[in-house]
């Protein structure tokens, strides 16, 4: 396998999709040297099979707002691999969601699941509606008409969404709800990240960022430090910067900025508990602006208009928002601030350029499919519940994602690890999850 010879032939197969084809690019760089040591992933031309989604669905979403006027989206869901399970991804609603967002979502979803240690296959979804300004009302709507044209594409043994960018809590039950009432039947395993009254599990909203503080707690102490009292800079104010500020905050870091697209707040001394417990009054007003924060704690947090998270000095930087959201010029102004690690909890949230100056430069870095891997970890533990139709307590919940992210960072280092004892997060991470799925796509014939 070339890497260089595949990527020509799928750029030119798939003109303009560029994330899908940055995300494609980044896994078989990684996993070249691997791949062709095993000539017989070339017979079965696994490669060129794994690229490829197994299939996408494409539909269109009418729904009517508060006015009563109609409206029109787009709405998709792209099935990629089913080699190791059923497939496992997120819903994502925003306004640039695209079929290569969501192609290069469900690629990284396949691996990061194979890393979980968990049966999940990977997939991904989502539409170009925009819930900003949107009342719950409308949101519900949407979701519903959403449902109505995806609910024959989904079950609990065949593909399970969850919630991503702009699907939260709220909107999962609107979903669900609508899924109940098409099927007739009462499948509490159909979406993850439900309400605890109807097959939720415990820490479901927190895991995506508590498994991120997870893994960075282990990579810090692979390289001999501590997490204790370091400054770290967040950007995002959702559910996952949520959820890593909270953890964080436990760990004993300092939390000194949360960014969204309107500037970033700045925060000296800290995130305090009521500052966190705020972020998600922040998410639900659906108003998108990080300056609320300030409004509501003037005293303690400072906005600054048109600046990322990236512009306040720390030692750590989780980018926790969208992809492609911190480039070679943040990596920089990072680096001169005195930051030392970044760790991606958003999926791909670095563009190749910031990750290429971090490993130059000796920053400890890790992708998002290995750190972000906790929230859907924890989806897979909810299925489980689902099943057996019962509830873990949270100590159970807590015990099973830790050595879920435990293991997935030992995987890491297994595969990471270089000639001169240093640790390539990114190629451990990518050649652990490839060779699971591959074995398994070749043990199961050419399908």
């Amino acid at each position: 396998m070339k890497t260089q010879d595949i990527m020509q032939r799928l750029s030119a197969k798939h003109p303009g999709e560029a994330e899908y084809l940055q995300a494609v690019q980044e896994v078989l760089e990684s996993i070249e040297e691997v791949y062709n040591r095993h000539p017989e992933f070339e017979e079965a031309k696994i490669i060129e099979r794994m690229v490829e989604p197994d299939r996408i669905f494409t539909f269109r979403v009418t729904w009517i707002d508060d006015r009563g006027q109609v409206q029109t989206n787009l709405g998709y869901r792209v099935q990629f691999n089913s080699a190791i399970g059923p497939y496992k991804g997120g819903l994502r609603f925003h306004r640039a969601v695209t079929p290569s967002m969501l192609k290069f979502l469900g690629f990284e979803q396949t691996f990061k699941n194979a890393l979980t240690t968990l049966p999940m296959g990977g997939a991904k979804g989502g539409s170009d509606f925009d819930p900003v300004g949107k009342s719950d009302n409308e949101i519900m709507r949407f979701c519903q008409a959403f449902m109505l044209e995806l609910w024959r594409c989904i079950g609990p043994d065949q593909d399970i969404p969850a919630g991503d960018v702009g699907v939260g809590g709220r909107e999962i039950g609107f979903l669900n709800g609508m899924y109940q009432k098409l099927s007739r039947e009462y499948h509490t395993g159909v979406l993850t990240g439900k309400g605890m009254t109807w097959g939720g599990s415990i820490l479901r909203p927190e895991a995506t960022g508590y498994g991120a503080l997870y893994f960075t707690q282990h990579l810090l102490h692979k390289a001999d430090k501590s997490i204790e009292g370091k400054r770290i800079a967040v950007s995002g104010f959702g559910n996952v910067a949520w959820g890593a500020c909270k953890k964080a905050t436990e760990l004993g870091a300092k939390v000194v900025a949360i960014s969204g697209p309107d500037g970033v707040c700045e925060i000296k001394d800290g995130i305090t508990a009521e500052m966190i417990d705020y972020m998600l009054v922040m998410r639900s007003s659906n108003r998108n602006r990080v300056q609320d924060m300030a409004d509501k704690f003037p005293a303690k947090a400072k906005f600054v208009e048109g600046k990322k998270a990236w512009s306040i000095p720390c030692d750590i930087a989780l980018p926790c928002a969208f992809q492609n959201e911190l480039d070679e010029d943040d990596a920089k102004q990072l680096v001169k601030n005195g930051c030392w690690c970044c760790c991606e909890v958003s999926n791909m949230g670095c563009r190749p350029e910031a990750i290429h100056f971090f490993q130059h430069n000796h920053i400890l870095f890790a992708p998002g499919k290995a750190v972000n891997a906790g929230g859907v970890a924890t989806s897979g533990l909810e299925m489980t519940q689902n099943a057996q139709h019962l509830n873990w307590t949270a100590k159970e919940v807590d015990e099973r994602l830790h050595h879920i992210m435990q293991s997935i960072h030992e995987q890491c280092v297994e595969h990471g690890t270089q000639p001169d004892g240093s640790i390539d997060y990114v190629k451990g991470a990518n050649i652990a999850g490839f060779m699971k799925v591959a074995t398994a796509m070749l043990e199961q014939g050419l399908i």
